[in-house]
C-alpha cells in the first residue's frame, strides 16, 4: 500500500491574505494620504527647520497666546462678575490644553500634517483641504489685523495722537513684516523671549500702577447681563487660548516632537495662572470702568510707560501668526522640493511676497474695523471656537476611526 504523502502548500496558498471582516472594514474606512515630510532630509545642509527645542517651543508659544488676549480679560470678567469670569477662565483654559494635546495625537498618527489644512484633507479629502486651510488663513489674518490694531492703539496713546492713525497702522505694519523674514521658527524663538518678557512686564505693571493709585473698586461676585453681552465676554477669553491654529506647524519644526507636551504643560500652567491673576486684579482695582485693552485704565503717565513696554509683544506676537500663515501657503508651493531650504532668489522672494501680501491684507482689515473688542468679538465667532474647540474634536474622531 502507497503511502499517504501530504498535501503539498503551493506559493499562491503562501500568499492569500487572510483578514477579517474588521480588517477590512478598517482598510476601507482609513484613507491616509500617501505623503512624506515636508522637510524632509535636511542633513544635506541649507535652511533647517526641524530644530527647535521644547524649551523654545514653550516660549514661542507663551508669546504668541500671552499677547493681546491677556489684556481683554478684565473687562470679560467685569461683564460676566468674578465667580463666573474665574470659572469660565480656568474651564476654557483646561479645555484649551485638552484640545491642543488631541492635536498633538493627529500629528503624531499622521506626521506629514504641518497645518490644519493637511488635517482637514484627512478627514474631508480635497474639498476639506481647502475649506480648513481658507479659514486657518482668514484667522492668521484678522488676528494679525488686530495686533496692528493695538499698535496704533498703542502709539496713540504714547503720542497723544501726535500723527495720524492710519500713518500708525502703516509703521506697524512695516516692522511686522521685517520680523515676519526668518523663514524658521527657530529664529523666531529668539524674538519670542522678548515679547513674553514685554508683555508680562507691562500687565504686572498695570497691576502696581491700578493697586498703587486706585482704592479698590466696588466688585461683583455675578453679575447679570444680557445673554449677547456675556457671550462677547466668553468669545474674549476663548480668543485668549486660540492659538491651536499653529500648533501642527509647531510641532513640525520641533528636533523631538515627542516632546510637545512638556511644552504644552508649560504654557497652560503659566497661561491659566497669569490670565486669572491679571483679570481679576485688574478688576478689582478698576471695577466696571475697566478698559478693554486694560492698559488704558490706568493714568495718563502710566497708560503710556505700559503700552511702551507692551509695544515689543503687540509686534512679535502677531509676527508668529503671520508667519504660520505664511508657512501655510509657502510650504504648499514648494512641497515635494528641495526649494525650501535654499536661500535663492526664488526661496527668499517668494517668502517675502507672501508676507507683504498678507500683511497689506491684514492693514486692510485693521482699518475696516478699528475698535479692539468688536475685532475680537468677530475672530472670535468666526474662528475662535472652530480651530481651539471644534475642530480639534473632529481630530478626536478620527483618532477614534483609526484606532
Amino acid at each position: 500500500m502507497d503511502a499517504i504523502k501530504p498535501v503539498e502548500i503551493t506559493e499562491d496558498i503562501k500568499k492569500m491574505d487572510y483578514e477579517s471582516p474588521a480588517e477590512d472594514q478598517e482598510k476601507s474606512r482609513v484613507t491616509e494620504p500617501p505623503k512624506g515630510d515636508v522637510f524632509g532630509d535636511e542633513d544635506a545642509g541649507g535652511v533647517q527647520y526641524k530644530v527647535l527645542s521644547w524649551q523654545k517651543c514653550a516660549i514661542v508659544m507663551l508669546a504668541q497666546m500671552i499677547s493681546l488676549g491677556v489684556l481683554s480679560l478684565p473687562s470679560a470678567i467685569a461683564t460676566l462678575g468674578l465667580v463666573p469670569g474665574i470659572i469660565a477662565l480656568v474651564v476654557l483654559g483646561l479645555l484649551a490644553g485638552y484640545t491642543a494635546y488631541v492635536i498633538f495625537q493627529f500629528k503624531t498618527r499622521y506626521p506629514h500634517v504641518v497645518h490644519m489644512a493637511d488635517a482637514g484633507e484627512i478627514i474631508g479629502g480635497p474639498i476639506g483641504r481647502e475649506i480648513v486651510g481658507a479659514g486657518q488663513l482668514l484667522f492668521c489674518l484678522f488676528l494679525m489685523a488686530s495686533h496692528l490694531l493695538t499698535f496704533r492703539v498703542a502709539m496713540n496713546a504714547i503720542t497723544e495722537h501726535g500723527t495720524c492713525s492710519i500713518v500708525f497702522g502703516i509703521v506697524g505694519m512695516i516692522v511686522a513684516f521685517g520680523g515676519n523674514v526668518p523663514r524658521t521658527l527657530n529664529n523666531v524663538a529668539k524674538l519670542s523671549v522678548i515679547s513674553f518678557t514685554s508683555i508680562v512686564s507691562a500687565v504686572f505693571l498695570c497691576m502696581i500702577g491700578l493697586a498703587v493709585t486706585n482704592p479698590p473698586a466696588p466688585v461683583h461676585a455675578v453679575k447679570q447681563t444680557e445673554f449677547t453681552t456675556a457671550w462677547g465676554a466668553i468669545t474674549d477669553m476663548v480668543i485668549a487660548y486660540a492659538g491651536h491654529v499653529a500648533f501642527f506647524g509647531f510641532i513640525a519644526e520641533m528636533k523631538e516632537p515627542k516632546d510637545f507636551p512638556k511644552s504644552l504643560c508649560v504654557l497652560q500652567t503659566v497661561e491659566i495662572a497669569l490670565y486669572v491673576a491679571v483679570a481679576v486684579v485688574i478688576y478689582c482695582y478698576a471695577g466696571d470702568s475697566v478698559t478693554s485693552p486694560a492698559l488704558g485704565s490706568m493714568g495718563p503717565v502710566l497708560r503710556k510707560v505700559a503700552y511702551g513696554l507692551a509695544l515689543p509683544s503687540i509686534v512679535i506676537a502677531g509676527v508668529i501668526f503671520g508667519h504660520t500663515a505664511c508657512k501655510q501657503v509657502y510650504v504648499r508651493i514648494w512641497a515635494g522640493s528641495d526649494r525650501i531650504h535654499k536661500r535663492d532668489a526664488a526661496a527668499l522672494g517668494s517668502w517675502c511676497a507672501l508676507g507683504v501680501v498678507f500683511w497689506v491684507l491684514a492693514w486692510v482689515i485693521a482699518e475696516a474695523i478699528p475698535v479692539f473688542n468688536s475685532l475680537l468679538s468677530l475672530i472670535a465667532a468666526l474662528f475662535g471656537s472652530w480651530f481651539t474647540c471644534k475642530r480639534p474634536r473632529f481630530t478626536l474622531w478620527d483618532l477614534e476611526l483609526t484606532s
